[in-house]
């Protein structure tokens, strides 16, 4: 056999030769001589391309092998929870991006535990504060139920955890936490500091937090849907109000400020519903009561969240304590008319009025809220230009993956701060997705699967970045302060002048 012949056999097309024209055989011939040089030289064969290389360095890349909800009998025969999801953490990327500046809060909310640590004791005397407690141990999951919560509330969370761990499987550590599913603060700064203080507080987690209080902030259930009003999750309803948004022009919409929610959750919020429409006076806002038992019996035609974004202002107010009310109501594009809260979820921290937001104080709302809507409809790009930041700050920096990676942080921090082994609670049981998902119905497994995590990330989970300085805290708080005083002092200047208006007409 000659050479060639020899090079053409290793290469495997020498049988190839009585099949095709002399010269086909030696176009091909020649591209196979070509591109194993090129592959000598590890050069690729199309420059710019990733795709396209002969290289003996090419990274083989992991197959992302999808493993969704399965409640048939013959998987759940015999075990609750099957052993077919991976259970290594290998990503094909490394991390280069850094996690929004609102993850600073994460070193904030666990400041007080810096110097202490979080020991057993701890758990063990914050278990009265707690609906559950929740460990985890070699990835799997451990629930101990104190008290029955409200609504679903505790079962989303739960199911929140669990997708973290399918999404970064084997890279969430141990961990034991108390988690409180209610409204109300549990752990009071008061309680714990000064002379007086005796013990360390326990570490409860909640869905918001105040100045007050030392709850650890983590996200809200209806990340992943809130089946008793129809909310979907997160990015099923973020989807929605975008292209809700989008459907009316801000310029076309109603020049007023909308509000629709329960009023009877709280004292404020039957204080604003005196600023509603009446036959004697405008206050510029347009305030709809939300019966929800009326609502469930009309199959929610009433309630889309995506369909309430037709007023070029929306009005947040809070409930018991903080609502989750909140991030629906910025994403809509239209300017957020916040009344001032006294209550923070994970995100909102990093808002900043006049630039996400209007801030309205609590005290004489109905004036604030009339004299917002006033200078929005006289200062249109502004008002548009509020309305766009906030949304944007939604849409880009509160996506799921942020949300996840958050958990992942937050957890992951946490879990450094513990002084003993985590271990599985005599009377806790192990929970998975398929022993939460399988034995629900209706929009609970609907929103379930949705919202499932199907397999692995194929990159880590964004860089946390370093904690705010106490004075950067300060100056925050400070610049916020100021910047709400600046309105009311636009208020005042323009209650003046529409004062002297009407002496002037009553002179006339």
């Amino acid at each position: 056999m000659g050479e060639h012949a020899k090079v053409f056999h290793k290469l495997g097309i020498g049988r190839l030769h009585g099949l095709l024209s002399t010269t086909a055989f030696v176009f091909l011939v020649s591209f196979v001589l070509i591109a194993a040089f090129l592959n000598w030289m590890q050069i690729p064969i199309i420059q710019g391309s990733p795709l396209i290389y002969i290289s003996r360095n090419t990274k083989k890349h992991h197959e992302r092998v999808e493993v969704p909800l399965n409640c048939t009998h013959a998987a759940l025969q015999g075990r609750k929870c099957p052993k077919n999801y991976p259970n290594v953490f290998e990503p094909e990327e490394s991390s280069t991006k850094t996690c929004p500046d609102y993850f600073r809060w994460i070193h904030h909310d666990l400041q007080q535990w810096k110097t202490t640590g979080i020991t057993e004791d701890m758990i063990e005397r914050g278990k009265s504060s707690a609906h559950f407690r929740l460990v985890i141990v070699g990835g799997n999951v451990y629930v101990e139920k104190y008290k029955r919560p409200f609504q679903s509330r505790d079962v989303f969370t739960k199911w929140g955890i669990l997708q973290l761990l399918r999404l970064y499987t084997g890279k969430v550590p141990d961990l034991d936490l108390l988690f409180f599913s209610g409204d109300e603060a549990k752990i009071m700064k008061r309680d714990y500091q000064g002379p007086n203080a005796t013990v360390a507080p326990p570490p409860v987690f909640r869905y918001c937090g105040s100045e007050e209080a030392l709850d650890i902030v983590f996200p809200d259930w209806t990340f992943w849907g809130w089946a008793e009003v129809n909310i979907m999750p997160w990015e099923d309803t973020l989807s929605a109000i975008k292209k809700g948004a989008e459907r009316l022009k801000w310029e076309d919409r109603e020049p007023y400020a909308f509000w629709k929610g329960n009023p009877y959750v709280a004292e404020h919020r039957l204080d604003l519903m005196k600023c509603n429409l009446t036959d004697k006076f405008d206050w510029n806002v347009r305030l709809f009561h939300q019966n929800w038992t009326k609502a469930t019996q009309e199959g929610f035609k009433g309630s889309k969240l995506e369909d309430q974004c037709h007023y070029r202002y929306k009005i947040y107010t809070e409930g018991a304590t903080w609502s989750v009310s909140e991030k629906y109501i910025l994403a809509c594009d239209s300017m957020t008319l916040m009344i001032k809260p006294e209550y923070y979820d994970f995100f909102s921290r990093s808002l900043v009025p006049l630039q996400h937001y209007w801030p309205i104080r609590r005290k004489d709302k109905c004036r604030g809220l009339k004299f917002a809507v006033e200078w929005g409809n006289n200062h249109t790009q502004r008002a548009q230009a509020i309305g766009k930041a906030g949304s944007k700050f939604i849409q880009e920096l509160l996506t799921m993956r942020n949300v996840y990676d958050y958990m992942y942080h937050l957890l992951n921090e946490y879990s450094k701060l513990l002084k003993f082994k985590p271990t599985k609670p005599p009377k806790a049981r192990r929970i998975c997705v398929e022993s939460l998902a399988c034995p629900q119905k209706d929009l609970w497994r609907k929103f379930m699967e949705q919202s499932i995590v199907k397999s692995p990330s194929n990159k880590p989970p964004c860089e946390l970045p370093p904690p705010y300085e106490p004075q950067a805290i300060q100056a925050s708080v400070h610049n916020k302060e100021k910047m709400a005083k600046q309105v009311e002092k636009w208020e005042t200047v323009y209650s003046n002048k529409q004062n002297d208006k009407k002496r002037w007409r009553s002179l006339i």
